[in-house]
C-alpha cells in the first residue's frame, strides 16, 4: 500500500494497524522514501508461516470496516473480516480443488435453468450482524436473490447457500465463527466438508437458531434440506 508522507502524518495510527498486513510505503513528492512494516523475532521462519492456507494475527487489534476496505481492495491478497478480526487467506491446495470441482459440477447442472446460482471463491460476501459488517469469501455459495448485485457487480444480499472445505489452519474459524456468523446472517444451509475424515456436516437455519443438523459418512449422498432433489455422493465427492 502506498500513501503520501500527509497522509501518514494525518492517519499515522491508521496505518500503523494496517501494516500488520501489508507494508505501508510512504511517498513524498512522488517518490518512495519510508516503508512502515510489522516487526518480526529475529530467527521466525515466516516464510513456513506465510505458506499456511491461513493467517490469523491472534495479538493484533481490531480495525474497523473501512479500514479493512483500504486494505483489501489496496491489496493482492486475499482476506476476510469476521468481528473486527482480519485474516489473510492463501492458494487452496489440491485436493481442496478437487472437492470444489466436485460439488461445482453438481450444482451447477442442479441450477441450470433455476433462478438461484451457484458461484465459487474468490467472491465477496458482505454479512451484518447487529449493525457490524463482515466480509467473507466461501468456497461455493449458492444465491437466490440476484437482483442484489449492483451496478459494480458486487454481492450485497444474503446467500442461501454456504458451502466450506476445512483445513488444517481454517476449521476453527468454519467450524466456529463462521458457523455463528451464518447463523446470524439469515443463511439457510451450510454445507462443512471435512477431508481428512470424509465427513460432510449440514446445518440448516431458521429462526436464528439450528433447526437441523446431520452428518454424511462413508457411502452416503448428501441430500440439501432447502433445495429439494440437490443431493451429492459421498463416494464422488471424494474419489
Amino acid at each position: 500500500m502506498e500513501i503520501t508522507s500527509t497522509e501518514a502524518q494525518n492517519n499515522f495510527g491508521r496505518y500503523l494497524k494496517l501494516a500488520w498486513f501489508e507494508d505501508i510505503i510512504i511517498t513524498k513528492n512522488g517518490k518512495k522514501t519510508v516503508v512502515v512494516r510489522r516487526y518480526e523475532e529475529p530467527g521466525k521462519d515466516v516464510s513456513v508461516v506465510a505458506e499456511k492456507a491461513e493467517i490469523y494475527f491472534w495479538d493484533q487489534e481490531k480495525i474497523t470496516y473501512e479500514d479493512f476496505l483500504m486494505l483489501s481492495e489496496s491489496s493482492e491478497n486475499r482476506y476476510e473480516y469476521i468481528d473486527g478480526e482480519v485474516y489473510l487467506l492463501a492458494s487452496p491446495t489440491y485436493d481442496h480443488q478437487c472437492i470444489i470441482m466436485e460439488i461445482s459440477n453438481v450444482l451447477y447442472n442442479y441450477f441450470k435453468g433455476k433462478k438461484c446460482r451457484p458461484l465459487t471463491s474468490p467472491f465477496d460476501v458482505t454479512l451484518s450482524v447487529s449493525d457490524n459488517k463482515n466480509v467473507v469469501q466461501p468456497d461455493m455459495i449458492v444465491i437466490c436473490d440476484t437482483e442484489n448485485i449492483n451496478e459494480k457487480g458486487r454481492y450485497t444480499g444474503v446467500p442461501t447457500l454456504v458451502l466450506e472445505v476445512l483445513s488444517d489452519s481454517t476449521q476453527k474459524k468454519d467450524l466456529l465463527k463462521k458457523l455463528n456468523l451464518y447463523l446470524q446472517a439469515g443463511i439457510s444451509e451450510y454445507w462443512i466438508v471435512n477431508p481428512w475424515r470424509k465427513e460432510v456436516y449440514l446445518y440448516c437455519f431458521a429462526e436464528l437458531d439450528i433447526r437441523e443438523y446431520r452428518v454424511y459418512q462413508s457411502s452416503d449422498t448428501i441430500k440439501s434440506l432447502y433445495f429439494e432433489g440437490l443431493s451429492v455422493p459421498l463416494e464422488q465427492l471424494f474419489s
